[in-house]
């Protein structure tokens, strides 16, 4: 299940929270120790730290997938 489709199950919307380690990995279909090692040298997808815990804006990871492109 998607990021979009567990949110949705949820009844919340993209915009409303912030994605999970698991959840952006999900989305971008690579490892979580992918996304540690891209955070690690800056290239990822920005992260934020709530706490002891990593969270991505969705609207950021899908702005950074297309300036990939």
């Amino acid at each position: 299940m998607t990021a979009e489709q567990q949110n949705a199950k949820r009844g919340s919307t993209t915009a409303a929270r912030l994605w999970t380690l698991e959840e952006t990995a999900g989305f971008l279909g690579v490892p979580e120790t992918t996304l540690y090692q891209w955070r690690h040298k800056r290239t990822g997808p920005p992260s934020h730290r709530v706490g002891r815990h990593v969270r991505y804006y969705p609207e950021a990871v899908h702005e950074w997938v297309r300036s990939q492109a």
